[in-house]
This record gives structure tokens, sequence and C-alpha cells, in this order.
């Protein structure tokens, strides 16, 4: 996203941003690491298990605002306060009080440690992704696809790496390539099914065609495998079936 402009936009209209960058652990834009909130007022991460870094579920919502900040530690505990500046009466040292309707949203001991063990990692994960989508960049670059672009000013940490096929230059179809790569052993998915197509949006009134877009991304995307773990083998395996399915 070109953060800067949708920040510059949102402070013309008095509009706050919360930024989803679930998927960009790690990631920089304008050599700023993405969660410093330079262009937003909260930046959310995700730490599910299938995320870059993981703490099992969960995940941590920053801010630069002290204000934001305490909102959001009062409304993951209960609403549940002991701060004597915030409470109506004292009746002693062992006194609480709830003053709103607050959340369970408390992170474990056990999901903090293992997470604060992940992070001394990212940087040298993030690198290796980097690497993988280099690879792929090189290496499908002749196939009837077309692979991620990212801005100059940007540094992906490339959660997953996406291709779209160019169906009018295949004679298969994308379910039939999908499965076609699934069935000879590569672990393909696909990111992600338009939120306007599950039932549940369906029957509040969205119906196909009301964003085109997202359909038309939808009907030619493939994930293709990237993790750090990842061999050089199995790489050279997920071209190797990709090219010989495409052609």
């Amino acid at each position: 996203s070109d953060l800067e402009k949708i920040y510059t936009l949102a402070k013309n209209y008095g509009i706050k941003i919360i930024e989803d960058a679930s998927h960009a652990v790690g990631a920089k834009y304008k050599n700023t690491s993405i969660g410093s909130c330079a262009y937003s007022d909260v930046t959310i991460f995700s730490f599910h298990p299938v995320k870059i870094i993981t703490t099992g579920e969960g995940g941590m919502a920053l801010t630069n605002s002290n204000k934001v900040a305490e909102k959001m530690r009062l409304l993951r505990t209960h609403g549940i306060t002991r701060e004597e500046s915030k409470m109506s009466k004292n009746d002693g040292p062992w006194y609480y009080q709830q003053i709103e309707l607050g959340f369970n949203y408390r992170m474990t001991d056990i999901q903090a440690a293992l997470g604060i063990s992940q992070f001394q990692r990212l940087e040298s994960y993030v690198e290796k992704r980097n690497e993988i989508a280099d690879f792929y960049h090189q290496e499908l670059s002749h196939l009837p696809l077309k692979t991620p672009k990212i801005q100059d000013n940007a540094y992906s940490s490339y959660h997953l790496y996406i291709v779209r096929l160019d169906l009018n230059n295949l004679s298969s179809s994308h379910h039939d390539i999908f499965t076609d790569l699934r069935d000879s052993g590569i672990g393909v998915n696909l990111h992600y099914i338009p939120i306007h197509l599950h039932p549940y949006y369906k029957n509040l009134g969205f119906q196909e065609g009301d964003f085109p877009n997202a359909e038309d991304f939808y009907k030619e995307a493939i994930s293709l495998p990237l993790f750090p773990t990842i061999s050089d083998q199995s790489l050279e395996e997920v071209v190797n079936q990709l090219t010989k399915i495409l052609k």
C-alpha cells in the first residue's frame, strides 16, 4: 500500500487509520519498519501458526498513542483496572473496579515466551523469504502468469507468494491447474475467497459482481509454497511441475 498517501488523505478528513499488517511482520516502507505507526494510529500483527512468526495464536496491536494504549490494555482484561486515578473509590490494596465492558484478550506467558524467541529469528526469516521470492521471480518469468510486484520504496516480508494465471493464454482452467499441482504433490493454496461471496455476506445483500476486481483476482490466483525451511530441491520441483502443467 502507498501508506503515506493514505495517511495524508486520512489526516485531511480527520480519519483514524488501523493498519492491518497481519502479513507484513518484518516488512518495511520507506526504510521504516511496519509497526512503527509512522503512517497509522494503530498497527495490527497476527501471530497465527501460519504467519511469519507465531505465538501459537493471537497477535499484537501497536500504537504511539498513550491514550489508545491505555484503552487497549483496559479492554483486553474485562475492562478492569486497579489504577486509583481511574476508580470512583478505593476500599483498600485489594480493590479493583470494572469501568468498561471489556474482553478476555490476555496473552499467556507461554505464548509470549514463544513470540520473544521467534522475534530473534525474524530478520533471517524475512531475508530467506525474499531469497525464495527472487528465485520464483527469475524461474517463472517465462511462463503465462503474473508474479508479485513490490513498490520500489517497500521491502516485503513475502508472507505469501501469489501468482496470477494468464488464462487467455492457457488451455487449462484455473481449477484444473490448481488440482494438477496438488495431485503432483505441490502444496499450493488460494488466498483468498472474496468476502462478499460467502453466504453470511450474501445474506446481507452482497452478490456476485459487486467487486469485480476481487472476483477476477480469485479466478486467477494461486499461492505457491514459500517458507524459510523449504529446500532448494523442493523449490526446483515447484517450478518444474508448474512449468510442465502450464505448458
